[in-house]
């Protein structure tokens, strides 16, 4: 595998007079360290504002079509909870606030500091994760996948092992790119989900977005597809988070699911490779419910294979209620929402409104100066500043009040990482 840490023509990392590196945001003020090379592509292909239901046996790249981005007039407001009968869309936003994230030491800081300043330098990653792999330039959507929390995601994933979150970023990346994570359209993936099998809907107790998976309403037959819908569907909840809010809540039932209808173990490996390998820190709590016996021998067979941090977030036959407010919570799951899915209204109002989100997205990290690093608070529309602004409030000068002393002569050791 080519090593991304040492691309050719990489920009070096911004030291001082003194050839120290500069701390986080004095390196962010000094210009955009990736520039020029990327060009602009869809973090998430766009698909057609309405549904079309074709041949099942499409690919995501025969099935995608060229089309403008989709740009609400309004936001939210486009989603009104009706106040009688049953919903058919998303719901837009919690009625609980994210808790506030957890401040970093100063060495976190320092660690941090230190693999902003590796990947900022990054212009380049291989093509797929096969050992050397071509490469290809890196694309501003990557670039903007690059956030702070992003990195910090990995950091914690991998207890702060600063060669370690890179190898897995690039991994993670390159795996995208091999896999076409960005390709799957809402045009391809309609039909796995025809049945609602996999729903997003309501928030719990932390403003966590929800996704429902209803293994008893499979409606396709075993296919890449099924674990590309899983794939798209995570993506989708991603989209669905709000302002200062990382992670997801799983409500799992196999209400209904004969035994022929769980997934292999071969399958239930692949999406623990995507959730915990490619979705590091993302899974804040998973409920599962109405579990048959051969279903419960089902998780005995996959548990050797869930990281231990994993495992300690899955709840089995939950109180529901306890965890998501009733009137955000499901009436199949024991809520009081009264949902309905109508796929050929869900489904569209679903892109819409995702897709909405993702181009504001793209349009306040423009705005922000196309960084590296960037606020996810701040892109998602929250009341943080964006890194450009936070700059500008202290004086535009590169002498950040507070910087931390700690990354002073830390490029030495940002020189010899390795991600092999």
């Amino acid at each position: 595998m080519a090593d991304a840490t040492t691309v050719p023509n990489a920009v070096p990392a911004p030291t001082n007079a003194n050839g120290n590196l500069l701390d986080e945001k004095a390196q962010l003020l000094t210009g955009d360290p990736a520039a020029a090379t990327s060009r602009p592509e869809s973090f998430h292909s766009a698909a057609e504002s309405s549904v079309e239901f074709h041949d099942p046996r499409e690919t995501p790249a025969s099935s995608a079509r060229t089309v403008g981005h989709i740009i609400p007039d309004t936001e939210e407001q486009d989603f009104p909870i009706p106040t009688s009968g049953p919903i058919k869309t998303p719901i837009p936003k919690p009625t609980t606030q994210a808790p506030p994230q957890a401040k970093l030491s100063g060495e976190q800081e320092s660690k941090y500091a230190q693999v902003l300043a590796k990947v900022s330098t990054w212009t380049t990653l291989p093509a797929s994760t096969a050992k050397d792999a071509a490469s290809a330039p890196l694309t501003d959507d990557e670039r903007m996948w690059l956030s702070r929390e992003c990195l910090l995601r990995y950091l914690r994933a991998t207890k702060w092992n600063t060669a370690n979150a890179l190898k897995r970023l690039q991994s993670t990346l390159s795996w995208r790119r091999e896999y076409g994570a960005d390709t799957f359209t809402f045009d391809y993936i309609s039909p796995e989900n025809e049945t609602g099998k996999q729903v997003i809907v309501g928030y719990d107790n932390q403003a966590r977005p929800c996704l429902y998976l209803n293994p008893g309403k499979q409606n396709t037959e075993m296919s890449d597809r099924q674990i590309h819908h899983l794939c798209f569907m995570l993506d989708r909840t991603i989209d669905m988070m709000p302002p200062g809010q990382e992670n997801a809540c799983l409500i799992i039932s196999f209400k209904g699911a004969a035994s022929g209808k769980i997934p292999t173990v071969g399958q239930a490996r692949a999406v623990l490779n995507i959730l915990q390998g490619h979705n590091p820190e993302r899974l804040g709590k998973a409920l599962i419910n109405e579990l048959p016996w051969y279903v419960k021998t089902f998780f005995k067979l996959i548990s050797p294979f869930i990281d231990p941090v994993t495992r300690d977030k899955m709840n089995f036959d939950p109180k529901a209620r306890e965890h998501v407010p009733p009137a955000q919570l499901l009436k199949d799951a024991y809520g009081d929402l009264d949902f309905e899915y109508d796929h050929k209204t869900y489904w569209p109002a679903l892109q819409k409104l995702t897709e909405g989100r993702r181009e504001r997205m793209r349009e306040r990290w423009v705005k922000g100066g196309k960084r590296i690093g960037e606020y996810e608070e701040y892109l998602k529309g929250g009341e943080r500043m964006s890194l450009q602004q936070e700059l500008e409030a202290v004086g535009g000068t590169g002498q950040v009040s507070g910087a931390s002393s700690q990354v002073d002569g830390v490029t030495e050791g940002v020189q010899g990482m390795s991600v092999r």
